[in-house]
């Protein structure tokens, strides 16, 4: 404001200068100028608000109408599927009840054809070809026995009486089976088959003899030797003239009433006193009470042994008669006379009980197919 006054103030005339017309003044429009300025830019900026407000929820409009109509394909579709998935579990449940009654009729007719098979089979044999099958059945089954028994006497059993059945067809072509038949005989008569009966006998023995066993800790009384044979009286020492001297006869029989007292100290001091070679300490640690048990665990080892032998497990006979060795070894005198008889039992079994595979009639079941097949 000042300084528009002074403005004013030099621009108007002195009273002397001063022209005849009067002059109007108008201030700057600079503050006018920037208002009008700003409210243009706000108008702008509120229109352009408006306009992109506008287009945008015409966007949204725009997607929730599209989105409702993909929300109603959708149920559509699903419906449809749902309906084709209906329709198609159906089918398929329907297939499947067709395909199990087509399998039970094929079933059926693969049991009537094999029937009719067989049938056919058995009437068009000769006489000469079921004697063969009957022999291959009966070998066959020899066979299993023998592997379920271990035992090669039914195999045996079962090709001598095919070789006597053979015998009395006497036809040449099948002397062919009878050579193979005697091989086979003699191959299986070859292999070494355990004695069940006898090894079982063993072991029962050696079961009988464990209450007798003597144990390191309980030492057996020992026998008194033979007492030696006294010697004879030494001849009393007599003089020149015949007269007994009896000072020699009273240290004669000094001595030997001292030989004798000493004699019978060292017989007594070797019944108290043993030495005995003891590898196992621990035996000698079992009390008296405990022997019973100790006796009655060998048994039940024994015992376990001989069950496995009898159903030809043999890995597990093994393993017990180890067992029960190791056990005599530790616990019992080996010096005594049925330890030893025990060991020698139990050993003999050890070495026999073995697993032997019995060989296959392999000669006999091939001539018989050749035989079948007309060859």
């Amino acid at each position: 404001m000042h300084t528009i006054d002074r403005i004013v103030n030099d621009v108007t005339p002195t009273p002397a200068d001063a022209p005849t017309t009067p002059v109007v003044l108008v201030p700057p429009p600079t503050r006018s100028r920037w208002a009008w300025a700003g409210a243009i830019l706000l108008t702008t900026l509120v229109l352009a608000s408006l306009a992109l407000g506008w287009s945008a929820e015409q966007r949204v409009r725009k997607l929730e109408q599209e989105l409702v109509k993909r929300q109603q394909d959708s149920q559509n579709l699903s419906g449809e599927a749902r309906l084709l998935a209906k329709r198609a579990d159906e089918t398929a449940r329907e297939s499947a009840a067709k395909v199990s009654l087509l399998e039970a009729r094929l079933a059926e007719v693969a049991i009537q054809r094999t029937q009719l098979e067989d049938l056919i089979q058995s009437l068009s044999r000769s006489r000469d070809e079921n004697v063969l099958v009957d022999i291959d059945a009966g070998l066959r089954v020899a066979q299993q026995q023998s592997a379920i028994t271990g035992s090669a006497e039914p195999l045996v059993a079962a090709l001598k009486q095919a070789d006597e059945r053979l015998a009395r067809y006497s036809q040449p072509r099948l002397e062919g089976v009878r050579r193979a038949i005697a091989r086979d005989i003699d191959r299986v008569k070859a292999v070494g088959v355990a004695d069940i009966s006898a090894l079982s006998i063993k072991l029962d023995e050696s079961i009988r003899l464990v209450d007798e066993l003597p144990l390191l800790s309980q030492a057996e009384p020992r026998k008194e030797a033979a007492k030696p044979v006294a010697p004879a009286p030494k001849p009393v020492a007599r003089s020149a003239s015949g007269v007994i001297d009896k000072p020699a006869a009273w240290t004669t029989a000094l001595s030997e009433g001292w030989a004798s007292v000493v004699d019978r100290v060292w017989g007594e001091t070797r019944g108290l006193v043993r030495v005995t070679r003891i590898e196992h300490p621990d035996a000698m640690l079992v009390a008296p009470e405990q022997s019973f048990f100790l006796r009655e665990n060998l048994k039940l080892r024994l015992l376990n042994a001989r069950l496995a032998l009898l159903s030809r497990q043999f890995d597990t006979v093994q393993t017990d008669l180890q067992g029960a060795q190791a056990a005599l070894d530790r616990y019992f005198d080996r010096s005594s006379r049925r330890t030893v008889v025990t060991g020698d039992l139990l050993r003999q079994v050890a070495a026999s009980a073995r697993q032997v595979s019995l060989p296959r009639p392999d000669d006999t079941l091939a001539a018989l197919a050749a035989a079948t097949a007309g060859r």
